[in-house]
């Protein structure tokens, strides 16, 4: 690899890793708001989403999770 390809590279790495970083954002913030969600205080179709997004969040890797979580700055328990 010449200079220039490492380079490249390397920027493309930085740019994955901001994205991750973002994403675990997002992620940890759904998930501190499904947390702290009532179910019964909300319409069927709220609770429906708040489900799938539920599912979807256990569905992570534990370790995915806990980054995300890690992120935001969120207390778990």
């Amino acid at each position: 690899m010449n200079k220039q390809e490492v380079a490249l590279l390397s920027k493309e790495i930085e740019m994955l890793m901001n994205e991750r970083a973002r994403l675990l954002r997002v992620v940890g913030a759904a998930a501190v708001l499904v947390a702290n969600t009532d179910a019964e205080n909300l319409p069927a179709a709220v609770v429906d989403a708040a489900e799938m997004l539920s599912e979807t969040l256990n569905a992570l890797p534990e370790e995915t999770l806990k980054d995300a979580l890690d992120s935001v700055r969120a207390e778990t328990e």
